[in-house]
């Protein structure tokens, strides 16, 4: 079986990663824009801005959500283990199926 990705661990593949790298990304684009907006006009970088300005509110909005999600999924379970114990071994069991199926 061929592995692609691996050197990528559950701890790497989440949305708190994908989160925190595109805030990054957008502080180095603002440093950037700031470095190299000395021949741009006035207008071009206002639009780049508050076009890096929307990015964040929708980061936040992706992070605020997320939380919300979490939080609701931790009651769920925590509410209904047995249920949610019973799918898992169902997912398992189904995914075992599939793996054995193409072997």
């Amino acid at each position: 079986m061929e592995t692609f990705f691996n050197n990528l661990s559950a701890e790497e593949g989440t949305k708190k990663k994908l989160l925190r790298d595109l805030t990054t990304l957008l502080g180095d684009t603002e440093e950037l824009v700031k470095l190299a907006s000395e021949n741009w006009t006035k207008k071009t970088k206002e639009d780049l801005i508050e076009a890096m300005e929307k990015i964040k509110t929708g980061c936040e909005e992706i992070r605020a959500k997320a939380v919300v999600c979490a939080n609701a999924t931790d009651q769920n379970i925590r509410r209904y283990p047995y249920p949610w114990v019973g799918f898992a071994f169902g997912v398992g069991l189904l995914a075992g199926l599939l793996v054995n199926r193409n072997s």
